[in-house]
């Protein structure tokens, strides 16, 4: 099962990704926990050291990831989107790592259409295709108020506001791009994380 959850700031698209990671028993790649990890001091993330002898992953992950931190910084704390080619290496170091298979399901990413083309491309390099990308819908009000009740450094009420901004005027595309290819399951966020969770399951065909 590949998966990619869509969604704006306060989605709930972080939870969902958490609990159909743990429900297929599948790894979790949120750009979102690499990013945060990555600015704050730019410490290594255990799952992501490279094998020395597997030729796909000789890149040095621990550099990449402090030089991430370093030249994305300045766009998440203004709300802004990292630019494509920063997170599209960054995807294509994570996928090619020992514990990723066949099966993972990714969130914060992509989000923009160029994003998700290059995702398409990446996967066929790999030999894998995208199942479904699973967007929550929710309104605007109310991510605005769930991400300003989660507390994190980067959610201050303009840095939010921004980012919604953002997911409607890059992100929205990327619906369109999936529905285009049949691969596009559209769920109402705005329940409880067990109804939102059954949902996706129910379309997913999963008892």
């Amino acid at each position: 099962m590949r998966l990619v959850i869509l969604g704006g700031s306060g989605s709930g698209k972080s939870t969902q990704a958490q609990r159909l990671g743990r429900y297929f028993d599948i790894p979790l790649i949120s750009t979102g926990e690499i990013l945060r990890e990555a600015i704050s001091g730019y410490q290594p993330l255990p799952e992501f050291r490279c094998s020395e002898t597997d030729p796909r992953t000789s890149l040095s992950v621990y550099a990449s990831l402090s030089e991430l931190g370093y030249h994305t910084q300045p766009y998440i704390e203004k709300g802004e989107l990292v630019p494509d080619e920063a997170i599209v290496e960054l995807i294509g170091v994570r996928l090619r790592q020992p514990d990723i298979n066949c099966d993972w399901v990714l969130e914060g990413y992509p989000r923009t259409a160029f994003q998700a083309e290059e995702l398409d491309f990446l996967l066929d390099n790999l030999g894998q295709k995208l199942d479904w990308a699973i967007y929550l819908q929710v309104p605007e009000a109310v991510m605005v108020s769930r991400s300003l009740g989660r507390s994190l450094p980067d959610d201050q009420p303009e840095i939010v506001q921004r980012r919604v901004e953002l997911f409607y005027d890059r992100t929205i595309p990327i619906l369109e791009y999936y529905d285009r290819h049949r691969r596009l399951l559209t769920i109402d966020g705005d329940q409880s994380p067990d109804m939102v969770q059954q949902n996706i399951l129910t379309l997913l065909s999963v008892p």
